[in-house]
């Protein structure tokens, strides 16, 4: 193809033309066929012109850049702005810019000491003394005294219902590079009454033998606790750590309990893997002098020694953290009786599910829970002391719950269990009969501890604010549904409670909190048999109940601060305990000093 084509077009004419002598150049291709093939005609070069036509891709092929000529079209408008000024009258000023330096906050003298002392009504003392002191740069030497008691005065109460409850306790220890270990001793006395009689206590009595009756009973129980102990602590070590307790516990009806707990920790790696082990020795052995119908001709014994090993590791994937061991307990009866071995489930895991706004969690942990006179004795002292001693088959406690941020200063956690223990501990009223020759908590106005298996379902929910400076903001529920082997109820367990407080900073001198608590119905069972029952009473309900508490406190300096606390502010008269009303309105004075040597 000629290229000279690209450049015009070409005129009907010579299309024309070109047609004729392509009509001519075909008629003359045919003759030549038609020739002998011997016959050289020679060659000839034939160029054949056609009109071009351009197609897409070809495009590209255009290298030439045109080129304008016309001089208007570079010609610039030259545009002119005109502004008429008006005058503004203004009053503004500015002035000069001045550096604000930041105002750092007076940091708060911490003292190592303090003390504490408070009087109110129903003859209420509270004091507290704590101090603390290095004797050079690794020891130190501690000690904390305290004590709160009360003269009593409820309401429409017979016996005497004053406490007093005094501890102390003595620390002294080390801190050093390699390890830290410290020395504890205490010592606690504590006066209760029993003063719960039954609401129809004398009914079948007499009026003056009635109040000869009440007038004879001493309600008055003391316990004694000393405890000794301490804990060894090493920074880089197979043996991590070591705890030691020893507790002796008795009582004024002359019930002896010792405890003896070692419990060491053991932590190395295997494969880039942190192996822990926990060991326990866990003995305790004790005795009542009598039981509760006083028929006994001997000491009623009691004892354990739960010998156990909890191995586990951890294992971190990315957002999930698993601690995966199992328990083993050997637990031997007093006497080697009711020796049984047992397994348990170890196992927690939680996952990040955004970050630290929303983390999964959940555990399955089994245990054999050690049940002791003394831990009776501090969740309800009006135990009698006749009580039947033995541990609790803790058989799993599987839960699982959420828990993080709602925003920067809003926490909450929320979850549900599912719990089984078999010898569950149960607080429940004790029979009683109205005769003379009765112990002084053979009345009616003690309680008994049972046993049985029991499954719990429980859902708790929990959520804290910081709402703004200075004030705080706590709630949590919680939710139980019990179900018992033997027992037709879960005695004195309430299927709901809950809790809140607010604190907050009214000025950097005042400051004030409100505590509110409710706590649901309860069951328990009662029976005189004195009386011949047609047919025998039912549960007894206790009835639910809200408590309102609130302080004030003044901070006078930075040592000094006074206070003032107001208790059960609604003044409701509600049971704790079956037959045991609780002190109405309550109000105490006092001050807070902190010191150094």
């Amino acid at each position: 193809m000629n290229k000279q084509s690209m450049s015009s077009t070409p005129s009907l004419e010579e299309v024309g033309g070109r047609i004729r002598i392509g009509i001519f150049l075909l008629l003359l291709s045919q003759l030549s066929f038609a020739q002998n093939k011997q016959d050289n005609i020679g060659t000839e070069v034939v160029n054949v012109v056609k009109p071009y036509t351009p197609t897409i891709s070809d495009a590209f092929k255009v290298k030439e850049v045109p080129v304008i000529t016309n001089d208007e079209n570079a010609k610039k408008e030259s545009v002119k702005y005109s502004v008429l000024p008006f005058p503004v009258a203004s009053t503004f000023s500015p002035s000069k810019g001045n550096a604000q330096g930041v105002e750092k906050a007076k940091q708060e003298r911490l003292f190592k000491n303090y003390a504490t002392f408070g009087i109110g009504n129903y003859g209420s003392l509270n004091a507290e003394l704590y101090v603390n002191e290095d004797l050079n740069n690794n020891e130190y030497i501690g000690g904390m005294f305290r004590h709160n008691s009360s003269q009593g005065g409820i309401k429409d109460i017979t016996l005497d219902d004053s406490y007093y409850d005094t501890k102390i306790d003595l620390i002294y220890g080390s801190n050093e590079q390699e390890m830290s270990w410290n020395i504890k001793l205490g010592y606690q006395n504590q006066i209760y009454n029993w003063y719960g009689l039954p609401a129809d206590f004398g009914n079948t009595l007499t009026l003056p033998e009635s109040m000869a009756l009440i007038n004879g009973i001493n309600p008055q129980q003391s316990y004694n606790t000393i405890t000794a102990g301490g804990s060894l602590v090493f920074e880089e070590a197979l043996l991590k750590d070591v705890k030691l307790e020893l507790t002796h516990f008795s009582d004024a009806y002359s019930s002896a309990e010792n405890r003896f707990l070692l419990a060491p920790t053991f932590k190395f790696d295997v494969l880039d893997e942190a192996i822990k082990t926990k060991v326990f020795v866990d003995y305790i052995d004790g005795s009542f002098k009598s039981d509760y119908s006083g028929t006994n001709t001997a000491d009623i014994k009691y004892g354990f020694t739960n010998l156990g090993i909890v191995p586990s590791f951890v294992m971190k994937r990315d957002d999930w953290t698993i601690d995966i061991g199992a328990g083993l307990v050997y637990s031997m009866g007093k006497n080697n009786t009711s020796n049984k071995f047992y397994v348990y489930p170890s196992v927690t895991a939680s996952y990040n599910v955004v970050g630290d706004l929303m983390i999964f969690y959940t555990s399955a942990i089994g245990n054999l829970g050690q049940n002791t006179y003394k831990d009776f004795v501090d969740a309800n002292p009006f135990v009698s002391p006749t009580l039947e001693i033995k541990p609790t088959n803790e058989l799993y406690d599987v839960h699982a719950g959420l828990k993080g941020k709602l925003a920067s200063t809003v926490s909450y956690d929320v979850k549900a269990s599912y719990i089984y223990d078999e010898n569950k501990a149960l607080f429940r009223s004790n029979d009683y009969n109205e005769k003379d020759t009765n112990a002084n908590y053979a009345f009616g106005n003690s309680f008994q501890v049972i046993y049985d298996d029991m499954k719990t379902i429980r859902l708790y929910g929990e959520i804290k604010a910081d709402l703004a400076k200075g004030v705080t903001v706590e709630a949590d529920a919680t939710i139980n549904s019990y179900s018992n082997k033997i027992q037709g109820e879960a005695w004195n367990l309430p299927e709901l409670q809950l809790n809140s407080k607010v604190d907050f900073m009214v000025t950097e001198k005042w400051f004030a909190g409100i505590n509110l608590f409710y706590v649901g119905e309860r069951k328990d069972q009662q029976l005189n048999t004195d009386i011949v029952y047609v047919t025998a009473p039912g549960p007894i309900t206790l009835d639910g109940y809200f408590d309102l508490n609130a302080n004030i406190r003044y901070k006078y300096s930075e040592r000094f601060t006074t206070f003032l606390k107001a208790n059960n502010i609604m003044n409701n008269g509600y049971e704790k305990w079956l037959n045991y009303p609780v002190q109405g309105f309550q109000v105490m004075l006092g001050a807070n000093y902190k010191f150094d040597f």
